[in-house]
């Protein structure tokens, strides 16, 4: 037995697909690999737990199975996979031999977060009920790459009438044809009975790619009941089916540009105590990450993965700078205001440790500073080739409430998210205001075009028996939930839709001006 993992960003779960009851915003991806069995582990587990297994190929050194896995993808959690593959010879230790390789390949399914909605309506359908016309429904069915078929969707039942119109419904791509625009689509037809034996009216095939046309001649159906079509020479059809309408809503978040902006919120040593000691959230102990270090870690591991080139401009404020000890509320983390962009969430960690050695930290905790700087690189490419996620981890009390919530408002018709994440004992009531979940917020009579800001207290997520990793990934997944209805809303108010892969961000080429 040998094995090999694989990181991938979300937590596998075993369900039946169920497009009449849609879960949490997720993407499906399909892994193909030549190997046998698939494991996965849970949120904070440890555990591996067999998600599924491929068909046995016997007497082959290159097996391709036919068998695939498909598994929820989530933008907010961390997916770790093991694949197991059994042969009987072990593939190590054989010196001068080749021992095989094992192929693992990753692709996001076209179309997988694509919906549609759709309605149908029947014409002279067959009638089947002795003192009545027909109780008329449809039957979907999405066919599978051995040949077989998979019901997707049932519509309501229709009473007494052989010209039904049924309600539009929404299904997603996925459900339907598995993104394979050419798959064959069987539609059935019956008419309902009380007892369950419904009475089987006629059939009829299309493809996703038919149905795309829209209302046309193209896409009004005969039905056809083969045992009919076979007795009777001159038999035509059961009657017509008609597509009456075919929308498309687009849920593509992976399809867009993606560009975050980290920023580190520094406070005074009034509120964090001194780092040297142990009591400072911001204590750099050698055993394990402080509050500052496991919320940067938790939301930025996952986040990073969305950025295309990996860079962060870091900030800190809050603190006094040498040599003369100004005061700070936009200074770069890694000391270079001309360039404060440093390599990955890595590099942020690395940098963060070394201002808390040079700088002092210190008071007020002001938000708006920070929100107007990331406010300014937003409004500069508004076309929805970029977005931007603004992190904020805080461990005070907000001194500026006024012009930080005016700084929201102004913030929330730009391409951008605010994430606060609350470290330590502090009292944070005035941060659910900035959230906005329950009352659009609101500054001098202006109320938010959106819902721009996520604020999270760490402590609400610290697993009691100590389980660090079990903290962050809990952390990290509601902290991020909002961040992809928070990203389409702002591209579907603006009609934009997604585009080839952009150039990477080239932010505005002015230092950081540090603020007295």
């Amino acid at each position: 037995l040998s094995s090999s993992h694989y990181s991938f960003l979300s937590m596998a779960s075993i369900v039946d697909f169920d497009p009449l009851n849609p879960s949490v915003p997720a993407t499906k991806v399909e892994i193909t690999v030549s190997l046998c069995v698939l494991y996965t582990q849970a949120m904070g587990n440890r555990e591996w737990r067999e998600f599924g297994r491929t068909e046995v190929i016997d007497n082959t050194l290159n097996p391709d199975f036919v068998r695939k896995f498909i598994l929820d993808y989530f933008f907010e959690e961390r997916q770790n996979l093991r694949f197991d593959l059994r042969l009987e010879k072990p593939l190590g230790g054989i010196p001068g031999k080749k021992c095989g390789t094992i192929i693992v390949k990753a692709e996001e399914l076209n179309n997988c977060r694509e919906s549609v909605m759709m309605q149908f309506c029947g014409n002279k359908l067959d009638k089947k009920d002795f003192f009545g016309k027909s109780d008329p429904f449809l039957v979907f069915y999405r066919s599978n790459e051995d040949g077989t078929f998979t019901i997707c969707h049932k519509t309501e039942v229709v009473k007494n009438t052989l010209n039904p119109v049924w309600q539009a419904f929404k299904i997603p791509v996925r459900a339907l044809c598995n993104g394979d625009y050419d798959r064959t689509i069987k539609i059935e037809v019956y008419d309902w009975d009380r007892d369950g034996s419904h009475d089987f009216i006629g059939e009829f095939s299309t493809s996703y790619r038919e149905l795309s046309r829209g209302q046309s001649q193209f896409n009004v159906y005969e039905v056809v009941n083969p045992k009919k079509k076979g007795k009777k020479k001159k038999y035509l059809n059961s009657g017509t089916v008609t597509l009456l309408s075919f929308l498309v809503d687009t849920e593509e978040i992976s399809e867009f540009g993606l560009n975050l902006l980290v920023i580190l919120k520094i406070l005074s040593l009034s509120t964090t105590g001194n780092p040297a000691q142990p009591t400072s959230l911001h204590y750099m102990s050698p055993y394990q990450l402080n509050a500052y270090a496991m919320a940067l870690k938790a939301v930025g591991e996952i986040i990073q993965d969305y950025d295309s080139d990996k860079m962060f401009p870091a900030l800190g404020f809050g603190a006094k700078l040498p040599p003369d000890g100004r005061v700070s509320h936009e200074f770069a983390l890694n000391g270079n205001p001309q360039n404060p962009y440093c390599a990955g969430i890595d590099g942020v960690m690395e940098a963060y440790y070394q201002t808390l050695k040079s700088v002092q930290l210190y008071g007020p905790t002001n938000f708006s500073p920070v929100i107007n700087h990331v406010a300014r690189y937003a409004a500069s490419v508004k076309d929805g080739s970029q977005y931007f996620v603004l992190l904020i981890i805080t461990d005070g009390v907000i001194s500026d409430m006024a012009q930080t919530k005016e700084s929201i408002v102004n913030a929330s018709c730009l391409p951008m998210s605010i994430i606060i994440v609350g470290v330590g004992p502090a009292e944070f009531d005035a941060m659910v205001e900035l959230d906005g979940d329950e009352v659009r917020i609101s500054s001098r009579g202006r109320y938010a075009e959106r819902d721009i800001v996520q604020f999270v207290p760490f402590r609400d997520y610290i697993d009691r028996t100590g389980n660090h990793i079990l903290s962050m990934a809990r952390l990290a997944k509601d902290v991020l939930a909002e961040i992809p209805d928070q990203f389409l809303s702002y591209m579907r108010t603006r009609g934009i839709k997604p585009s080839p892969a952009p150039p990477p961000y080239t932010p505005p080429g002015q230092p950081i001006q540090t603020q007295i």
